[in-house]
């Protein structure tokens, strides 16, 4: 198991923002905003791509149970489509953020793009969720919240398998798409299929 680090700064408190989904082709993308508590380590934390489904749900419990606070943050197909998917990520971000219930001192981001929140001071960190306990446990929420999202999306749309897919770009998950259409719960500005497969899927 990797060492996280606890802070970035010693600007306290500190909140960790990942988002899940930002790849997909369907469903919704997914942020989750968290401040974890000093005394309170959560030993096993690890960036959720790195865990088993499993491990993910049993940290879930755990940053819930521990953290001082977090919050999740859900910008639906539809919106995702009209700001595209790097505001609609951020956007995410904003929304779990305003889910805190301390504000945060300072805001640790994953990746390398972000807008200001409320002029709380920030910093983007790529591949943060491997690097700091805070966005590591964030990406953790985002990832259970967002796979739970598409299990239910699954039950009335279950030829795509989302269950296994979560709606990214699988073979198994085109292949789908070129047989059935799209679902409701598409991202229509995305590219669904190979370039040489779009003509006629839209008619």
């Amino acid at each position: 198991m990797i060492d996280l680090i606890l802070t970035h700064q010693n600007l306290f408190p500190e909140a960790g923002c990942d988002e899940a989904g930002r790849g997909c082709l369907a469903g919704p993308v997914v942020a989750a905003a968290v401040i974890l508590d000093p005394q309170k380590p959560i030993a096993a934390l690890n960036d959720s791509k790195q865990l088993s489904a499993k491990k993910r749900e049993q940290l879930r419990e755990e940053i819930q149970d521990k953290a001082l606070c977090f919050g999740i943050g859900i910008v639906d197909h539809t919106e995702i489509d009209q700001i595209n998917i790097l505001n609609a990520s951020i956007l995410a971000m904003h929304r779990a953020l305003e889910q805190l219930q301390t504000q945060p001192a300072f805001i640790l981001v994953d990746g390398n793009r972000f807008k200001p929140y409320m002029q709380i001071p920030h910093e983007c960190m790529v591949k943060g969720d491997a690097r700091f306990a805070s966005i590591a446990a964030a990406s953790i929420l985002a990832k259970t919240e967002r796979d739970r999202i598409m299990a239910e999306l699954h039950q009335g749309h279950p030829h795509y398998c989302w269950e296994q897919n979560q709606g990214y770009p699988t073979p198994a998950h085109r292949k789908a798409i070129a047989q059935f259409g799209p679902s409701p719960y598409h991202r229509m500005t995305f590219q669904l299929l190979p370039l040489d497969h779009q003509l006629g899927l839209f008619d």
